[in-house]
């Protein structure tokens, strides 16, 4: 990947020798792989036994879960909040392993249609729970930097499943919960 960078450098004009440009190389190959780290992630060694008997059958929502992504169309960064809800049936899964779960499919070349979709169906078949939505809020640099450059523009996806989608009272509850 170094050398690619290298390659990239010099079409853009730049000369890969310069002070303050030896080392990017490198650098870029590193932040690259952190990025995409997601393609190398296990959802086992994600969850990792992180399952508990559910001692109810009331919504769980984690929101604002911070989350930051590559666009696989410029490969810029796009980022913002996910906001998840699911009603267990079961189990309930461990809190910080929700987030964990965002990052896995966020560290992809990513749609945000697309990850928010692999979100919900992942929580959906780790717990196999009454009902799953996913609300994710982000802010595209591939929008805000180029292209028609709106600064202010916020894309918003969402997916339901199950009870979610099915009854329109539990929808409308976590969505007022995550306001």
């Amino acid at each position: 990947m170094e050398e690619l960078v290298r390659q990239m450098l010099l079409a853009i004009g730049e000369d890969p020798a310069r002070e303050g440009l030896v080392k990017t190389p490198s650098r870029v190959a590193s932040s690259m792989k952190f990025l995409t780290s997601g393609y190398s992630m296990n959802l086992d060694e994600v969850v990792n036994g992180a399952l508990f008997e559910a001692e109810s059958d009331d919504m769980v929502i984690v929101r604002d879960i911070e989350f930051f992504s590559l666009c696989e169309h410029h490969m810029l960064p796009f980022f913002g909040k996910c906001h998840v809800g699911y009603i267990p049936r079961k189990h309930v899964l461990g809190v910080s392993k929700v987030a964990r779960i965002v990052d896995m499919f966020a560290r992809r070349l990513q749609i945000q249609e697309r990850l928010t979709k692999q979100v919900s169906n992942c929580i959906m078949e780790v717990l196999d729970c009454v009902g799953v939505g996913v609300v994710m809020e982000a802010q595209h640099l591939c929008m805000q930097m180029r292209g028609v450059e709106k600064q202010d523009s916020i894309m918003t996806t969402s997916s339901m499943l199950g009870s979610f989608r099915r009854v329109s009272a539990t929808r409308s509850e976590f969505m007022r919960l995550i306001r």
